[in-house]
């Protein structure tokens, strides 16, 4: 860094560099678009299962290569953005997957489509850790729960796009244009980039080479084995109660023929308890910032597990639209918090890697847990597969955040005294900051 770009880091305020709104803004509705993309799968497994003569598992299988090429891409594009910065690695990002899922509507055959999920997981893999980095270093520190929330919201909102998509595109359209509509919007998200400042505390912090970032992720594997238990199990959580549940729903029987907000009820209530993600994922995001993250987080493991019995086992439309409103408020309240928990707890040197790494990896820790519930499904049948999983999950949640660290509302322009000291040494001023 020259003695120009150390004065202007130095002279970034925590309220925020001026343009910081463009950065926040490419950071989320590039989450949205990648949610959207993967959830349109989610939506369209018959539709699938008919196009190319498969089984309901060969669908399902393409979903799980799609999470579990995402740590590939998370490495790959997050070294590029802590070597280069953060603009142009998302920008490079958000156009390769967005051609990926367009290809993947075009594809003739099971094995194409399956290599084009396979390649869209790379880019998925790669734009969360660029973005949630990008966003959080960009945003003001006061407000960085508040936009951590809004960032995984966008998760939510993608899947709730995609379930009105179902209901006005898709029919109107065809079924293939679900992989088509994104389009446009990558070419918003290039804009907003292209305005937006770069990162200053990458430039502040930024590492001159590959071999010195991958060698800054090795020295931090006692958090970062932390975070992967962690981010194993959040997933499980958020994976395990959303993907497969459009599923659960249609196998219930006094579901044919219900409506929900003019809907047919397998898709309008996926749009209601995508509203009750979006606005848990900002309240407790924002609630992090007064009483904490980890405390927010198990505050909303516990709205999770008083929504199970009805989420599961409801013997009525209203008791699952209770019910599966109220689980999804707690799964991504908890969520909610993770893109700002990790990048406080990154390393700076490695803040676009790291985060999205740790994150991507337990994606794949947990992908199978879509062909478990399934196997399980076929056991025990759907409410208790969903049930039994689901409470094991949240009560290790609940243990792995209490007994966890936390560094609320570090400056990201600053270097964090923890970092490069013994583990001894770091471990004792990390619980200090906690």
């Amino acid at each position: 860094m020259n003695f120009e770009e150390t004065e202007s880091a130095a002279a970034t305020s925590e309220d925020g560099a001026p343009g910081w709104r463009f950065a926040v803004a490419a950071g989320i509705l590039g989450w949205v678009l990648d949610a959207f993309d993967f959830f349109v799968v989610v939506f369209l497994i018959s539709e699938l299962m008919g196009k190319f003569h498969v089984g309901k598992a060969a669908i399902v299988w393409s979903m799980t290569l799609t999470l579990a090429m995402r740590p590939i891409g998370a490495l790959f594009f997050g070294a590029l953005a802590d070597r280069f910065g953060r603009k142009k690695p998302l920008i490079a990002c958000v156009l390769y997957f967005s051609t990926v899922t367009v290809l993947s509507g075009l594809a003739p055959t099971y094995w194409v489509f399956l290599a084009m999920r396979l390649l869209y997981g790379l880019g998925m893999g790669g734009y969360w850790g660029i973005g949630a980095s990008y966003a959080m270093e960009s945003a003001p520190r006061h407000r960085r729960g508040v936009l951590s929330g809004l960032m995984q919201g966008g998760y939510p909102f993608g899947y709730l796009m995609a379930a009105i998509g179902m209901q006005t595109l898709a029919p109107a359209f065809g079924w293939q244009t679900m992989f088509f509509v994104g389009a446009g919007v990558t070419v918003v998200i290039v804009a907003l980039a292209a305005f937006a400042p770069e990162s200053a505390a990458w430039r502040m912090h930024r590492t001159p080479s590959l071999g010195k970032i991958f060698g800054t992720l090795f020295q931090h594997m006692g958090v970062f084995g932390y975070l992967l238990l962690l981010m194993t199990a959040i997933t499980c959580l958020s994976h395990g109660t959303q993907d497969l549940y459009p599923d659960f729903l249609k196998t219930l029987p006094w579901m044919n023929g219900a409506t929900v907000l003019g809907m047919k009820a397998t898709l309008g209530i996926p749009v209601i308890y995508n509203v009750g993600a979006i606005i848990g994922a900002v309240v407790v995001g924002a609630m992090s910032e007064r009483i904490g993250r980890r405390y927010a987080v198990i505050a909303a493991l516990g709205v999770c597990l008083l929504a199970m019995p009805m989420w599961a086992f409801g013997g009525s439309v209203v008791a699952i639209v209770v019910g599966s409103y109220l689980m999804q408020s707690g799964v991504q309240g908890a969520f909610g918090v993770i893109p700002a928990h990790l990048n406080e707890l990154a390393p700076d040197a490695i803040r676009g890697l790291f985060p999205g790494f740790v994150y991507q990896l337990g994606v794949l820790f947990a992908s199978p847990v879509l062909p478990l519930q399934n196997l399980l499904r076929g056991k025990f049948g759907y409410p208790w597969a969903l049930c039994s999983f689901e409470t094991l999950v949240i009560v290790s949640l609940l243990l792995i955040f209490w007994f966890g660290p936390e560094k609320r509302g570090r400056s990201f322009h600053q270097t964090d005294r923890s970092e490069g000291l013994p583990s001894n040494v770091a471990g004792s001023v990390a619980a200090a900051v906690k």
